[in-house]
């Protein structure tokens, strides 16, 4: 029974994206509306640059500030004897 679920769902998924992609006119994109001022494309350094280079170094920046600016003294995780042993030791 699960099977034939499953088998309905996915049938009920492509069908479903099949008649989106249907529906939509790519067509429509290359009439250009009132006011419509597009600039020069982009190169494929400047496209690199922005999609892959930019996002990596504002990783790496947050990442950095987080590190420097983290105020923790330990940073091992502990072990679960550690954890036993000190509260043997409370005890």
């Amino acid at each position: 029974m699960d099977k034939k679920n499953a088998l309905r769902a996915g049938a009920l998924a492509a069908g479903t994206t099949l008649m989106m992609l249907l529906m939509s006119s790519p067509a429509l994109a290359l009439t250009r509306d009132d006011g419509d001022d597009p600039g020069s494309g982009l190169s494929v350094v400047e496209t690199l640059g922005l999609y892959v280079v930019l996002p990596l170094v504002l990783f790496g920046a947050i990442t950095a500030a987080v590190m420097v600016l983290d105020k923790s003294t330990d940073r091992r995780p502990k072990s679960p004897r550690s954890r036993a042993a000190k509260a043997g030791a409370k005890a």
